[in-house]
């Protein structure tokens, strides 16, 4: 008979397994790369979803003396948003269309379409708010008249207080087809 009768069991146990100079660099490349991702990442992260959770506080911004406005006339009025960063710029301006209607009643509109948020013009001798862009019309009182536009202007909230007109500062879209 043979006499080589090897024992197999004894050659199924491993030897640890040693970790050679190219994989060790590989996961250490790997290992940097995912900190760098994240260092880098997190933030931007941070940067984009921030907005969607800051409630911006509702404040009144001054327009000027009520007497500055004559009864009938629509004015164009430029605003800075106060809520705005500081370094907003030229940014932080906007402009709205201010109406008095009577001795104590103001209408205050965006000045921008809700078709796709071109500003709009004022005709007085026509007394529509007219978008030079796709033809937009708009009546006196910020109601669609004709064009593509699905919405009325955008109208800011108006109070007098000591004699001056105030507008609400708050968040007006430009357009609200997106």
């Amino acid at each position: 008979m043979n006499e080589n009768i090897t024992d197999h069991s004894l050659a199924c146990v491993e030897a640890p397994e040693v970790l050679s100079r190219r994989r060790f660099l590989e996961k250490l490349s790997i290992g940097l790369g995912s900190f760098c991702a994240a260092v880098v990442g997190l933030p931007l992260i941070g940067f984009v979803i921030a907005p969607l959770f800051r409630k911006v506080p509702e404040q009144w911004v001054t327009l000027g003396r009520v007497d500055d406005f004559q009864i009938g006339k629509t004015v164009s009025v430029t605003v800075v948003n106060p809520s705005s960063l500081p370094w907003a710029g030229i940014t932080a301006k906007s402009a709205l269309w201010l109406r008095r209607e009577s001795e104590n009643t103001f209408l205050a509109f965006s000045a921008n379409c809700t078709h796709l948020g071109c500003p709009v013009r004022w005709m007085e001798g026509a007394e529509l708010f007219m978008c030079p862009c796709h033809g937009g019309v708009y009546y006196k009182d910020g109601n669609v008249a004709a064009g593509p536009p699905p919405l009325p202007l955008v109208r800011y909230g108006v109070r007098i207080e000591n004699g001056e007109v105030k507008i609400s500062s708050v968040v007006v879209p430009i357009t609200k087809t997106l």
